[in-house]
Parts: C-alpha cells; structure tokens; sequence
C-alpha cells in the first residue's frame, strides 16, 4: 500500500481541496452545524478510507443526502436527537453488509453509471460557475436542481450575471490558467510538476492575491466569497464544536423511519459510487461491495456519536482522486488527516482561499468527467445503450442523483423486456484439470447486465495459472456490460497469468488484446 506514495501524496492534496468547501457547504445546505461537515469528511476520510476495501474510492458527507437532514433535523426537533437516528443508520447499514447486500450494486446497467458519471460532471459545472464569478448565494455542494435559495440550477445562472464581483471572477480565471498550464503543458515537462499539483499551486496564488488585495475595493475578494472554516479561540472551543447524540429519544418510532432511510438512501449511493469508481480506475480494481456497506455503516456510527453528517462513498471526491493519480486507499486516509490537522492548526490560512479557486478545481474535475466525446460514443454504441444513458443524464441535472439513475435503470430494464432478455442458464463452467488447471465457459444464448454480477465473480476467482477457454458460439446477443467486463478481465489476466482462448464464429483466438475490438466485428443480430 505504502509502494505507490509518491502517487498518493499529491492525489490527497487535490481531494483535500476539493473535500473542504463541499464539506462545509453540505453541512450549510443541511441545516446542521458547519463543524458537522467536517467531522464527516475526517471521518469518511481515515476511518471509512482505512475499513473500506476500494483502492481510490473517496467518502464524505453526500450532497444527496442533504435534502433528507435538513427535513429530518426539523422533524425530529434538534440536532442532538438527529444523531441518533445517524447512528442507527450505521448500524443499519452493518446489518446490509452482513447480509450481503451489496450484490445489488451489480444490478445497474453500464449505460446507467456513465450516465450518472456525466450527470454529475455537467451538475459540477453549472453549479459551479456561480462560485466562480463570485456569486454564492447557493451553498456550496447542493446539487439538487432546486436549490435552496428558491433558485433552480439555470436561474441561479441568469442572476449571476447582476452579482459578477471582478477579484473573485479574476483569481478564477487566473487559477483556471494555472491548472490547464500545469496539465496540459508543465506535467510533461518534469516529474516536479507531477509531485507538485497545479491546485495546490492555484490555492497558494489564490492566498496570495487575497493578501495583496485586500485594500483594493475594486480587486479585492469579499470575505463573503471565502473558504468559511470555524476558528476556535482554544482547545476547550474546539472541543465545543463537537455534538453527541441523545439516545433518550431512540424510542421515537420518527426517529427509526429517518435511521432507515439513511441506511436504504446512503448504501445505495455508495454502491452506484462504488460501481462507478471502478469503472474509471485505470488500473480496473475490483471493489468488494458488502465490505463497503460495513466500512460505511462503521463510519456513519462514529460520525454520528460525536456530531458528524451522515457519510457515503463520493464520486466527486473519488474522481478527483483518480484523476489526480490516486493509486490506493492511502491516498483518502492521508486526505481525512489534512481535513483535521487543518482545522486544528491552520483555519485561518484556509480561510484566506477565494472560493473561486477552488470552483475553478472542481469545473476541471466536471469537464473531465463530462468530456462531449462521451456522448459520441455512447451513440455509437447504440440506441440500447444511448436512450438510458441520455435519460439518466437529464434525470440527474434537472432533479436529482437517486431520481436520475431511477430513470436511467427504469428506461434499461424496458429496453430489456422489448428485446426479451430470457436466459436462466447464462454459462457453464467445465474442471478438465490436466496439468495446467483449465476451466471451459460458455456463454448462453443471450447474456445481459442482469448476469453481470456472476460473471464478475466467476472470473475473480479463477486461480492464478489457468487457462480459460471462453466459448461465445452460442451467444446471439451479448450485452456491451459484458463484454467491458471481459476486456478488464484480459487486462487482470496477464498479473495474474491467465491464459485466454476465445472461440467465437469468426475462429479461435488466443489472449485476444481487446475484447472490444473483437465483438465490433462480429455480425449485428439483434
């Protein structure tokens, strides 16, 4: 884990800066205490980072859930009695894991996560925007399309207009420069601007231009449109900003119908972040899901019994991190560590950060995750492919993330039952151990993303040294999920010696270079 550091370091720099204002602006939108923000972005950061078993999967409190906590904060009435109903989450979410059910995460179509992945970036960046001119009057990490405000995602954009403030917009566009200069140019150059980060470089310019202009009305950044971290005047405060459950409430049946719906709502954002996390890994890292929902459910425990949000697995914050070069979960613990050392010693220096630094961050994450030749190849996969990636897009920026992927799975199952999908038997595994362990497998006449969960796990236990004969002769329809899962599959293969021999109606092949490639050629029969 310690091997790859010189990768992690600079990848938890970027996910700290990413992590501070969503932290804090999650907390604003939820109605609960700043700190509370915080304690969950530590929290997710070294004890979820160090349980759970993703490799570059990053968690912190969720800006889905915080619609939820502001009502349940109101209903429930206060804080204290709040928390509770957090930690029986927690506890809820054990019981998911120790029942597996983490397998559903499997079940949700590879159209519908890139979908998600879009949604999110195109969200990243319209929220964002306003930050970046220096307009904040939506709080940071509120991505629902009706905002808190009584603004909705494109009418914050027009009022933007009337409330541009000029040092703000110009540090914005200065750190933009930098970080397109840093990734595009200087990265290439050397291995000190790969260390080095460009928004570690952006945020000190950010410091800087704030200290030099603070006495220029016209140039000066408003403190308004600052990092806004609580400052403690001493030890006792700072122990002061942390909140304790009050179990004398918990025989509220309110109480346990909040508990549970944390419990149902952020196990299921994890498991489609966890889904989605994996499929961005360069390095095609397999992510056990039941282990998650148990780190998750730890967290959420912890953070609920000393006044943290609820926690789960976060896209934004795990995208940053792959983006950044993360290559394992010290890269999320390391994070957690500066989120606390900071707050602890220097609130006032993270306090000097223009907030339109760090938009300028995150509309780089949101492009990347955006990028419009994803929507190009979506569409030449095809309209079984396209129609619910397209769906769950739309359904994300103009509601919200859970509503989005419903749409998104609900327009894939009825592409689905049109095309009717109706295999029991999708494979059949055959031991002819001689020598060299040797499994055949056959796929069925029609393999969907309904199987891909027991593909998934029939090839992640096959041991090392053994050739697989992978038969597709049967196969009339074999579904774009699979067959992306069998190309990560060639790439784990060769580490772990693995010999592929793949017999299909155009001939045999052996250790075919892409999975991809090959079924492109194959004839269209459905």
């Amino acid at each position: 884990m310690f091997k790859t550091l010189k990768n992690d370091i600079p990848a938890s720099i970027v996910v700290f800066f990413v992590a501070l204002p969503l932290c804090l602006g999650i907390a604003l939108a939820s109605g609960a205490p700043l700190f509370s923000g915080i304690i969950a972005g530590i929290v997710g950061g070294i004890v979820v980072g160090s349980l759970s078993g993703s490799k570059i999967g990053v968690s912190g409190p969720a800006a889905g859930l915080a619609a939820i906590v502001l009502t349940a904060i109101g209903t429930l009435g206060s804080y204290e009695n709040f928390l509770v109903a957090v930690v029986l989450g927690g506890i809820i979410q054990l019981l998911f894991g120790v029942l597996k059910a983490g397998i559903i995460g499997y079940y949700f179509p590879s159209s519908v996560i890139k979908g998600m992945l879009t949604g999110i970036g195109l969200i990243i960046i319209l929220k964002q925007i306003p930050h970046f001119f220096g307009y904040d009057a939506d709080p940071e990490g509120n991505f629902a399309f009706f905002q808190v405000d009584g603004e909705n995602t494109f009418s914050e954009l027009i009022n933007m207009v009337n409330y541009v403030q000029l040092g703000s917009a110009l540090i914005g566009i200065i750190s933009l420069g930098i970080l397109l200069l840093w990734s595009n140019v200087l990265s290439k150059k050397g291995k000190i601007f790969q260390i080095i980060q460009g928004p570690l470089v952006a945020v000190v310019v950010g410091i800087i231009y704030f200290v030099v202009t603070q006495s220029n009305e016209s140039l000066a950044v408003a403190k308004s449109h600052l990092v806004s971290v609580p400052v403690p005047d001493g030890i006792g405060s700072f122990l002061g900003q942390f909140s304790f459950p009050n179990f004398a409430a918990i025989t509220n049946p309110e109480i346990w119908i909040v508990a549970f719906t944390i419990a149902l709502v952020a196990s299921l954002e994890t498991l489609l972040c966890v889904e989605a996390t994996d499929k961005l890994d360069p390095h095609k890292n397999v992510t056990p899901t039941n282990r998650e929902l148990l780190a998750q459910g730890t967290g959420n425990i912890l953070s609920g019994l000393i006044g943290g949000l609820p926690i789960t697995q976060v896209i934004v914050r795990s995208s940053a991190n792959i983006q950044s070069g993360g290559r394992s979960k010290v890269s999320a613990i390391i994070h957690g560590f500066l989120l606390l050392i900071s707050v602890i010693l220097i609130p006032r220096l993270l306090n000097m950060i223009p907030l339109s630094v760090l938009a300028a961050v995150l509309l780089i994450v949101g492009y990347k995750l955006a990028k419009p030749s994803l929507f190009k190849k979506m569409y030449n996969l095809g309209w079984k492919q396209f129609v619910p990636f397209t769906v769950t897009v739309v359904g994300i920026v103009f509601t919200d993330l859970l509503v989005g992927i419903g749409l998104g799975l609900a327009v894939g199952i009825v592409v689905i039952l049109i095309k009717s999908y109706q295999n029991s038997h999708f494979l059949h595994i055959e031991d002819k151990s001689n020598g060299k362990h040797k499994i055949k497998m056959t796929l069925a006449e029609e393999v969907t993303f309904f199987n891909k969960g027991a593909i998934l796990k029939e090839l992640d236990s096959l041991p090392r040294d053994t050739y697989l004969e992978l038969d597709v002769r049967k196969t009339r329809y074999l579904d774009n999920d699979i067959i992306e899962i069998l190309d990560d599959f060639a790439f784990k293969a060769k580490e772990r010696q693995i010999d592929i021999k793949l017999i299909s109606e155009l001939g045999i092949v052996e250790n075919p270079p892409s999975f991809i490639e090959f079924f492109q050629l194959r004839p269209k029969t459905a």
